[in-house]
């Protein structure tokens, strides 16, 4: 599969909650969640070198009316709710459509 859509977006957490954020978003690979989906090509959490409460995550999609479907579901909107109050500030997000390259894990 090839991702036709992407985002990038930076959360920073409340002090001393970074390791609560990535937990949560990493279960965003497990069964039935959004990065388990064959839609999602793309799911890396990622954190700051210098700041442990500033995450990354970087998602690739095959369309962009996948990503929207499969985030309207329950399974992400679960997700979604719980990042909202280990937040210190709103996230920034860049929305993209991938040239090419490569992820492999």
């Amino acid at each position: 599969m090839i991702a036709n859509y992407g985002f990038s977006a930076t959360l920073t957490a409340r002090p001393g909650m970074g390791d609560r954020l990535v937990g949560l978003l990493l279960t965003g690979l497990n069964e039935n969640n959004p990065g388990a989906s064959d839609h999602c090509v793309v799911y890396l959490v990622s954190r700051s070198a210098f700041d442990p409460d500033v995450v990354h995550i970087t998602e690739g999609w095959t369309s962009e009316d996948d990503h929207h479907r499969i985030f309207a579901g329950e399974a992400a909107q679960t997700i979604v709710a719980q990042i909202g109050p280990l937040l210190g500030k709103k996230p920034e997000y860049t929305d993209y459509v991938p040239v090419r390259g490569k992820a492999a894990f």
